[in-house]
């Protein structure tokens, strides 16, 4: 079975091409958000293992949105990604409730699947 992942980006083009990747690599993409709160909702919708999630997002960031997951009962995994490096982010990183972080430049199914071993 595939592992089931939603994509948050507030850029489509990103959006799309994570898709191609990701599936291309044998993931199964179940849906897509273009922003924080639109995320958590289509959480709730799709029930996703991982979420691929932006930092930088309208309204909501990336952040926020990994805190309200990590709230629920089963929480899905979360993936930040962003196009600035790990260094720009390494406190919040350290303090977040996610399983890794991924520079969107590094994303494949690849350098994803050891983040959710």
């Amino acid at each position: 079975m595939a592992t089931r992942v939603l994509i948050v980006d507030d850029h489509a083009a990103f959006r799309a091409a994570a898709r191609a990747q990701l599936e291309g690599d044998g993931f199964e993409v179940v849906g897509e958000a273009a922003d924080g709160l639109a995320a958590l909702s289509e959480c709730a919708r799709v029930s996703p293992d991982v979420v691929l999630l932006d930092v930088q997002l309208p309204g909501l960031d990336g952040f926020g949105v990994a805190r309200e997951l990590a709230r629920e009962a089963a929480p899905p995994r979360v993936v930040l990604v962003s196009s600035r490096s790990r260094s720009t982010y390494r406190r919040r990183l350290a303090e977040a409730s996610i399983c890794g972080f991924l520079n969107k430049a590094e994303l494949s199914g690849e350098s994803l699947g050891p983040l959710l071993a």
